[in-house]
């Protein structure tokens, strides 16, 4: 949907619509390179035993993740939403940013086991797009006040995926399925 909305093959909500014609390059833009990530990160993981793929495809993850990042900073600043929301949106593009850096760090240093957590954490904050949406459209849903729950979510709905990716793939018997090893393992 995002990437659809960001060619403008379907019609933006009206505040949205203000932020594209404030933003009008960097807003589409914004809304194509993280839909396109929402894409890749979970395609890049599938196959994250194939290097010839895994490589070539978290490369383009890692660039839609910089232009998503980048460009989410100006679309949170001009959102129409109140300043706690703002402050949200724009605090979420600086952790995914961040994130995302000391993922390719980890990597390049050799780390494989701290670029995956790293990379887990990213794919929490980008999933955080996912569930504002779905908790916006149930406050829709049931009338709640829409400019509280926004500003909640806005924050909520990064964080609490973020901070569950951070313990599961610290402390979990299942993490090692995805990592090569897991540091709580030896406890």
């Amino acid at each position: 949907m995002a990437i659809a909305l960001g060619f403008g093959a379907m019609p933006l909500p009206h505040p949205l619509y203000l932020v594209l014609q404030r933003l009008p390059i960097v807003f589409p833009l914004h809304m194509i390179a993280s839909g396109l990530t929402l894409i890749l990160i979970p395609l890049a993981l599938l196959l994250r035993h194939r290097p010839s793929l895994h490589r070539p495809i978290g490369r383009v993850a890692f660039g839609c993740i910089l232009t998503g990042a980048l460009s989410a900073l100006p679309v949170a600043l001009c959102s129409e939403a109140n300043a706690v929301a703002r402050t949200g949106l724009f605090v979420q593009g600086v952790a995914w940013l961040g994130f995302a850096v000391a993922a390719v760090h980890a990597v390049r240093s050799g780390n494989v086991a701290s670029h995956a957590r790293r990379m887990i954490a990213v794919a929490a904050i980008a999933s955080g797009a996912i569930w504002l949406r779905l908790v916006t459209a149930v406050a829709t849903v049931f009338t709640l006040p829409f400019d509280e729950v926004y500003a909640t979510a806005t924050w909520l709905c990064w964080i609490v995926p973020l901070a569950i990716a951070l313990v599961w793939t610290k402390c979990s018997t299942a993490a090692p399925v995805i990592l090569r090893r897991s540091p709580c393992a030896a406890r």
